[in-house]
């Protein structure tokens, strides 16, 4: 596998410095790093990594600045943020700028490295009414965020990453438990249990924020009341089902 080349732009400096060091011991990147966002933005120009990881909150220039910027220059870098516990909206707002994915810190290794090599996992050659599509994980977040999934807890990831496994192989949903969720964990680096606990609580989440009427809207029925909670396997067939639909 041809080498990718990675930025990490943090103002902690020792901890730039360890995730370099441990990142850097799978022999499969080139990692740079950087501890400013006006510096991130040069060195995105001059060298043009392929993955920039991402602190969202950084003095001065930040995370959003940085993708702002990135935009703006049309610079082609597949962001990984990465920040500390922080509001909703921050991360929301982060996702919505372009960046791939959202990470807590601080970052497991193992998972960082999954994360990058599924950005760059070579990618079946599409046919005609394909269901999937390269503006899939823009469409999931929007989804989430309008459910009231927030972006910051494990179990959006791994909800994210079920639901786009279940477009894929709509038979793995008979076999959640023994199928879809250590598939999940072992792209995550985590076990089974874990990822069906994280997923169980993200959607806990939705329904304690009172947002059955976005659900219901989402599906174009009325699919659950507030005492009706779907179970994991339901919630990711119906949204797994809806994505199907829609790309038909």
């Amino acid at each position: 596998m041809k080498r990718i080349s990675v930025l990490i732009v943090d103002d902690n400096v020792n901890y730039c410095a360890q995730l370099k060091s441990e990142l850097s011991a799978f022999d499969l990147f080139d990692v740079e790093m950087c501890f400013d966002g006006a510096t991130a933005i040069n060195e995105c120009v001059r060298s043009k990594p392929q993955v920039m990881v991402l602190d969202l909150v950084m003095p001065g220039v930040d995370g959003l600045d940085v993708l702002n910027a990135l935009d703006e220059k049309n610079l082609n870098v597949s962001v990984i943020a990465t920040s500390l516990p922080i509001g909703d909206e921050f991360i929301t707002g982060a996702l919505r700028a372009g960046a791939k994915y959202y990470m807590t810190k601080p970052v497991n290794v193992n998972a960082l490295k999954n994360r990058i090599l599924d950005l760059f996992a070579e990618k079946p050659k599409k046919v005609a009414a394909s269901p999937v599509d390269h503006s899939l994980d823009e469409r999931l977040s929007n989804i989430f965020i309008s459910v009231g999934i927030p972006a910051h807890i494990k179990g959006y990831q791994y909800l994210r990453e079920a639901i786009k496994i279940a477009i894929e192989k709509p038979d793995i949903i008979n076999g959640i438990t023994k199928r879809l969720y250590p598939e999940v964990a072992e792209k995550f680096d985590t076990s089974a249990s874990k990822v069906e606990r994280a997923i169980r609580h993200a959607i806990e989440v939705a329904w304690n924020k009172g947002k059955i009427e976005n659900i219901n809207h989402l599906f174009g029925i009325k699919v659950y009341t507030s005492n009706e909670k779907p179970t994991n396997g339901e919630f990711i067939a119906l949204i797994a089902d809806k994505m199907i639909v829609e790309s038909a």
